[in-house]
């Protein structure tokens, strides 16, 4: 089927109507992110409940990642050639149905199963939406996926808290409370799915030929995007060993209560979204390859000196970390598109997957590498991680607006 050509994003557009979907799309992304984010705020809590090991609580995370990120590829790729309006809110059904299981999970294999069924959601979501984003910008293409993505990075640190807050004190059955926020989002992106509808009716009464083009030769495109995924991989390994065993360390070297770590990680996930905030604009500004090397490089000296820290510094580095290192993901995404304008679904779908299943094998071999080690020796070791952020200074320059008279 030959692909849909929109609209040039602001033409024949209510520039209110862009901004509302724009809000929509990521509060929508914060309910799907503090669905998944609590599931791992929950591992002290589901250890003791049902005697799992790390090693295990690296398969749940790993069956997580795998849904999430095996199908998001095709679905950017389908999804860029045939429009699915509600494809959204059917994600979100499947986040939905992994979170009531997991409130009445009975053992260790139905757990795997509720987590797999929120990575399906998420597999759904996260590229369709990214792609909505793009075509709700006007133009501003770092700062509609900052807006989009900071909605992900509030659910995601809200997650740990609504961790500490309900499901410590009232158990894994609470877990079915927070049922409403996943029906909340089905009402808002079947809302999304109707303006959707329209802008592809809009797109076929103006169709005009595609003028998409590579802007710079194959070869070195294909190397970029190799890089790209290389910083992927170091950014969310060490995200892993974050989102996943960082309450663990805290417990294990400063004995802090459940609860207090709990919101130690809280802090981390909220200092990522303010993070996330600022990559998108500034990559608008002063361009999205500046802001990659700052982000991956910059992150390093704060990371090698966290796991030698005191309590306090511990948290002050863990915010430095978080902030620093998610500018960078809103600038990766929108240089990737730009350098394969056309393929905004395909190169959401990589990246988001490719980041989930780097968490999911991070999480799963740090898992058993804390179970033969300790967990303090794998924050030591995954400190290293960012250093593989040299290889930004491999990727081109890329001129954002000659991309933009070809689209």
């Amino acid at each position: 089927m030959d692909q849909i050509n929109y609209p040039r994003a602001g033409q024949n557009a209510d520039d209110k109507t862009r901004v509302a979907v724009l809000l929509a799309l990521s509060l929508s992304h914060g309910i799907n992110d503090l669905v998944q984010s609590m599931v791992a705020a929950i591992y002290p809590l589901l250890r003791t409940s049902f005697s799992l090991d790390f090693g295990q609580i690296g398969l749940i995370t790993l069956a997580f990642q795998l849904t999430a990120s095996l199908l998001q590829p095709f679905v950017g790729l389908y999804t860029d050639r045939r429009a699915m309006p509600y494809a959204l809110p059917a994600g979100m059904a499947f986040t939905l149905a992994g979170l009531l299981l997991l409130s009445v999970a009975p053992n260790f294999a139905s757990l795997v199963i509720a987590a797999s069924l929120i990575g399906v959601g998420s597999s759904v979501f996260h590229p369709e939406a990214s792609r909505l984003a793009r075509l709700a910008s006007g133009g501003q293409h770092g700062l509609a996926q900052s807006v989009f993505q900071v909605g992900g990075n509030a659910g995601a640190a809200m997650g740990p808290l609504a961790a500490a807050l309900i499901v410590s004190p009232f158990g894994q059955k609470s877990l079915g409370w927070l049922a409403l926020l996943p029906m909340c989002g089905i009402m808002i992106l079947i809302l999304i799915g109707r303006w959707h509808t329209g802008r592809i009716a809009a797109a076929k009464i103006n169709r005009r030929p595609a003028r998409m083009a590579l802007a710079l030769p194959r070869a070195k495109v294909t190397a970029s995007i190799v890089v790209l995924l290389a910083l992927i991989f170091s950014k969310y390994f060490y995200l892993a060993t974050m989102s996943n065993y960082y309450t663990f360390y805290l417990i294990d070297k400063f004995h802090l209560p459940v609860p207090t770590a709990q919101i130690f990680l809280f802090l981390f996930f909220a200092s990522a979204t303010l993070g996330t905030i600022a990559g998108g604009p500034i990559g608008d500004r002063i361009g999205r390859r500046n802001v990659i090397l700052g982000s991956i490089l910059g992150v390093l000296p704060v990371t090698l000196a966290l796991p030698y820290a005191n309590l306090f510094f511990t948290g002050v580095l863990s915010v430095a970390a978080g902030a620093i290192l998610s500018s960078a993901f809103p600038a990766i995404i929108v240089y990737a598109q730009e350098l394969l304008p056309g393929k905004v679904g395909a190169i959401a779908g990589l990246f988001y997957g490719f980041a989930f299943g780097m968490g999911g094998l991070g999480a799963a071999v740090l898992g058993r590498l804390s179970d033969l080690t300790s967990v303090g020796f794998v924050f030591q070791l995954s400190a290293f991680l960012p250093a593989i952020g040299l290889l930004a200074f491999f990727l081109p320059k890329i001129d954002p607006g000659r991309l933009a008279m070809l689209e």
